[in-house]
C-alpha cells in the first residue's frame, strides 16, 4: 500500500495548487515532494504540473492522472472498509454533502439512528449548496450527496428522491399564520429574509417572482438558516425553507410553518445520490441504504399538499 502515499501526495498538490502548501500539510519537505513528482513525470514521459511563480497548475495529462489517483484512493478506501467488515469491527467513514436544510434536524437524527447499530462508524459531513455538493462528489471529496434540486449531470446516479414543498416560516402572531397555506402574492406585503441565491429554494422563489411581476421586499439574506429563523422570531420577517428541514416541532418558539401553495411553488426533489459507475465504500453503502429507508418512510408519512382557498 506504500504507493498510495504518493497518490495522496499528488492529490494534495492538485487540491492546494502548491507544492509548498501541500508539503506543509503532508509534513514533508517541498524539495522531496517535488523530486517525487519529477520522478513520476520521467516515468510517465509527460509533464503533470505547470510550475508557475505562484503555485502550480495541472496540465491536461495531470488532470487525467489526478482523476486516476482519486479513483484509486476511492477503491482503496472501499477495500479497507470491506476488510474491517470481515474482521467484524464495522469501522468506516461516511463522507456526505448535504443541503443546509438537512443539517439542523434530519441528518443528525439519521446519523444518531445509524450509529446505534454501527457505533464505530464516523462521519465527514460537508454542508453545501447543490452545485458545490456536486463538485465535491465529482472530485471524490464525498461519496454521497443529499441535496435539494441538484443540477442534472449524466454521472449522477439518484438512489432516492423525495418531493419537497417549500414552506413559509412565520411569526406565530403574523396575519398569514392563521391560514392553512400561503400564496407568494400575499407575502409581497411583508419583509422577507431569504437564503442566499445559490440555494435551490431561493432559486425557485426568484424564478416565480420573475414570472409574476410582483415586487417583494427582501430586507435580509444569509447563508445561515439559523440566522434566518432568528430574524423571523426577533424581526417578524417571513422566511422560506423546504419542509424536511422545517418541521414545526424543531422550530424555535414563536415560529409557525405553513406550506406555500403548490400553484406558486410546486414540489421539487430532494435527491440522495452517488456517482454513476463508482462503487461506494461499505460505510457509505450502508448509510445510503439507511437514508433510503428513512426517506421512503418520510414519503409515506408526508401529508398531502393543502391548497389555499384564495386565488
Amino acid at each position: 500500500m506504500r504507493h498510495l502515499r504518493f497518490l495522496r501526495y499528488m492529490d494534495e498538490v492538485a487540491r492546494t495548487r502548491s507544492i509548498r502548501g501541500a508539503a506543509a500539510k503532508l509534513n514533508v519537505t517541498p524539495s522531496a515532494l517535488n523530486r517525487r513528482i519529477m520522478d513520476m513525470e520521467d516515468e510517465l514521459g509527460v509533464k503533470l504540473l505547470e510550475r508557475r511563480p505562484r503555485g502550480v497548475a495541472l496540465t491536461a495529462a495531470g488532470e487525467v492522472f489526478v482523476n486516476y489517483i482519486r479513483e484509486q484512493l476511492n477503491d482503496a478506501e472501499r477495500m479497507r472498509s470491506q476488510l474491517e467488515d470481515m474482521k467484524g469491527l464495522r469501522r468506516g467513514t461516511v463522507r456526505i454533502a448535504c443541503s443546509q436544510a438537512l443539517a439542523h434536524d434530519f441528518l443528525p437524527e439519521q446519523i444518531a439512528a445509524f450509529r446505534q447499530r454501527h457505533p464505530l462508524m464516523s462521519f465527514d459531513v460537508n454542508v453545501a449548496d447543490h452545485e458545490n455538493a456536486i463538485a465535491l462528489l465529482v472530485n471524490y471529496d464525498v461519496d454521497l450527496i443529499l441535496v435539494f434540486r441538484p443540477p442534472f449531470i449524466a454521472r449522477l446516479r439518484p438512489l432516492m428522491t423525495l418531493p419537497q414543498r417549500v414552506v413559509a416560516l412565520l411569526p406565530a402572531d403574523h396575519p398569514l399564520a392563521a391560514r392553512p397555506s400561503v400564496r407568494l402574492a400575499d407575502c409581497a406585503s411583508y419583509p422577507l429574509a431569504l437564503s442566499e441565491r445559490t440555494t435551490g429554494g431561493r432559486q425557485m422563489i426568484e424564478e416565480r417572482i420573475s414570472r409574476s411581476g410582483l415586487r417583494f421586499s427582501v430586507v435580509a439574506q444569509s447563508n445561515s438558516f439559523e440566522l434566518l429563523r432568528g430574524l423571523v422570531v426577533h424581526c417578524g420577517f417571513i422566511s422560506f425553507q423546504i419542509e424536511v428541514g422545517a418541521q414545526e416541532r424543531a422550530m424555535p418558539s414563536g415560529i409557525v410553518v405553513r406550506p406555500v401553495d403548490a400553484r406558486d411553488l410546486p414540489p421539487a426533489d430532494l435527491v440522495l445520490g452517488q456517482m454513476r459507475g463508482r462503487s461506494l465504500p461499505l460505510a457509505g453503502a450502508q448509510f445510503a441504504e439507511h437514508l433510503t429507508r428513512a426517506l421512503r418512510t418520510r414519503a409515506e408519512a408526508q401529508a398531502p399538499i393543502p391548497r389555499s382557498s384564495t386565488a
